[in-house]
């Protein structure tokens, strides 16, 4: 039989799990295991937490270990393996900045532009795919652009032009060539 598990926290341990738990950005992994403990200082048994919040009982009884170890402290993840990302938080709100002000002007990018761009002012290199990736994953949308310039026509210009191909134009049938 395995043994009985107790937590007992402080009212300051108390606190400082409620306020992590308010925190904005919390990976789902420790949001579980701050819930684990707060609930098992609640006086709860492990099958109960483990039934409340919908995970087995040896999770709830590793978070209890890994508590009862090294604290709160403890229970956050571990980090993560591989490569860390070329393209940080700042640059990408750095990205975003340049974006939002080049919308007010009218001004439209291309996912390769935006890559020179990051290239020459923020010295980060990244393909315009993955860049296009990050950007949607932000919220910015984007479709094709027309190229067209009828909105800089001028309309007085624009009937002049007219009438002086109309004066040019030859009407009937000519010979071109002796």
């Amino acid at each position: 039989m395995p043994k009985i598990l107790r937590v007992e926290l402080t009212f300051d341990q108390e606190r400082e799990v409620r306020e992590r738990l308010r925190a904005r950005v919390l990976a789902p992994g420790t949001r579980l295991r701050l819930e684990c403990i707060r609930l098992m200082g609640r006086g709860l048994t492990v099958p109960e937490v483990a039934d409340l919040l919908e995970c087995n009982e040896v999770t709830v009884r590793g978070t209890v270990h890994r508590f009862t170890a090294g604290g709160l402290d403890a229970l956050a993840d571990a980090p993560r393996p591989g490569r860390p990302a070329s393209v940080t938080r700042e640059d990408r709100e750095a990205l975003a900045a340049l974006l939002d002000e080049s919308a007010r002007q009218g001004r439209t990018w291309t996912a390769a532009a935006l890559c020179d761009w990051l290239a020459a002012e923020r010295g980060v290199r990244v393909s315009p795919a993955w860049l296009t990736e990050l950007l949607h994953r932000d919220g910015f949308r984007w479709k094709r652009t027309r190229d067209t310039l009828r909105h800089k026509a001028d309309p007085v210009l624009q009937q002049a032009a007219r009438a002086q191909l109309e004066d040019l134009r030859l009407y009937g049938w000519m010979r071109t060539r002796a």
